[in-house]
């Protein structure tokens, strides 16, 4: 479980593809305290495990899940990765709770400047749409942000100069490809939606009833 605070950039030493997976090692500094072999450090938002740990670098396996998934496959040696080690009970979470399990990649399809901040809208797979909202959270190559904009094939980012400089979002274009992880929660209550939906439309007592109602979330104790 990671904040989606990025604790540092690191850099792409090596991305060893094997024939399904790949070996992905990455020098760094910050993230390497504390950290030990079996340790889980996010990669551009992807939760990885650490197999090995030298004094200014670490390497992490890939497997074909995760390369199909995430942009993980296109990096290059001296590519900039944001980096976050996993959160602990003392650490504060300023972001917001994040898995490091990717939903898909989306696409940035324009960048524009806004006062000090700049919006940047992205593309998403219509797969995953629907679990983004106005002013929710989202990852965005690892980055805890809030959703401005929420569109039916887009959605909207501010980002601010200290995210900008901490980030890789600096140095991104249109057409970049990010990872984009929708926040948890949303997920959850979209999963009970439609196992709930589907029990109801194939039970002649509940048809009437298919779906969420405001009766019903008032016998939840919603209201």
């Amino acid at each position: 479980m990671f904040t989606g605070i990025i604790e540092e950039l690191g850099s792409v030493r090596a991305l060893r593809k094997l024939p399904d997976s790949a070996m992905l090692t990455v020098k760094a500094a910050a993230v390497l305290e504390g950290s030990k072999i079996g340790d889980s450090i996010a990669v551009n938002g992807v939760c990885l495990t650490v197999t090995s740990v030298a004094s200014r670098e670490f390497t992490a396996d890939v497997m074909p899940e995760t390369l199909r998934r995430t942009n993980l496959k296109d990096l290059s040696a001296n590519a900039s990765v944001n980096l976050e080690r996993a959160l602990t009970l003392q650490t504060r979470c300023g972001g917001h709770f994040v898995s490091g399990h990717i939903d898909g990649v989306g696409v940035i399809h324009s960048i524009k400047p806004a006062g000090n901040a700049k919006i940047i809208e992205i593309a998403v797979p219509a797969a995953i749409a629907g679990m983004i909202i106005d002013r929710g959270s989202i990852a965005v190559d690892g980055i805890s942000l809030t959703v401005v904009n929420a569109m039916p094939q887009s959605f909207t980012v501010s980002i601010i100069p200290h995210t900008l400089s901490q980030t890789t979002l600096d140095a991104k274009t249109t057409g970049s490809a990010v990872n984009l992880e929708t926040d948890m929660l949303g997920k959850y209550v979209a999963r009970y939606i439609r196992g709930m939906s589907s029990a109801d439309l194939t039970d002649n007592a509940h048809t009437e009833s298919a779906g969420i109602s405001e009766e019903f979330l008032r016998e939840q104790g919603y209201f």
